[in-house]
């Protein structure tokens, strides 16, 4: 029996709308551009709200990612060939000003490594890697948002781990003689 239109947008409300800002981090991470991440969170929602007949309850979020991934899938084949634009936090960051220059250069230098190394990961590395760490999902819902089997999950993982810490320590010693 279908669900009226309100009663769909309430429930779609409650389970899936709270989980906008791991959908941003996720499609952010994937697409590394803030402009293309707003517009397949966007996406990725309205796909969302059109199935939301086939989500059969469970982790909302699990579900959700699951959208956002397909919808980053989606489109990077749509954009492959377009130049890509990398992303600058300076230009990029709305609204935070660090209090002064040395500031902002002391916080910069202590996540560029991370940042600069998380986004040199490949994509299948760097969606599990961002799942876990940042959105803090645990290991079923990911297999689930990523439809691989846990064991790829946790292998990937394990990788990506690896290669994170391989890549800033490399990082780190070209810097630091």
């Amino acid at each position: 029996m279908p669900v009226d239109t309100s009663s769909k947008l309430a429930l779609f409300e409650r389970r899936i709308l709270p989980h906008l800002d791991a959908a941003y981090n996720l499609a952010r991470w994937l697409t590394r551009n803030t402009h293309d991440a707003e517009d397949i969170v966007q996406e990725a929602y309205l796909r969302a709200f059109r199935f939301f007949d086939s989500f059969q309850g469970g982790d909302g979020k699990a579900w959700l990612l699951a959208v956002v991934r397909n919808t980053c899938i989606t489109w990077r084949h749509r954009e492959q060939g377009a130049p890509q634009v990398p992303f600058d936090e300076a230009v990029h960051a709305a609204g935070n000003r660090a209090p002064d220059a040395e500031s902002r250069l002391v916080k910069d230098a202590a996540f560029a490594y991370v940042r600069d190394c998380l986004e040199a990961l490949p994509a299948e590395f760097r969606e599990v890697l961002v799942l876990r760490e940042l959105e803090e999902m645990p290991y079923r819902d990911i297999a689930a948002a990523t439809s691989l089997p846990a064991g790829t999950v946790m292998s990937r993982l394990s990788r990506a781990r690896r290669r994170l810490a391989e890549c800033i320590k490399r990082n780190r010693t070209e810097v630091v003689p």
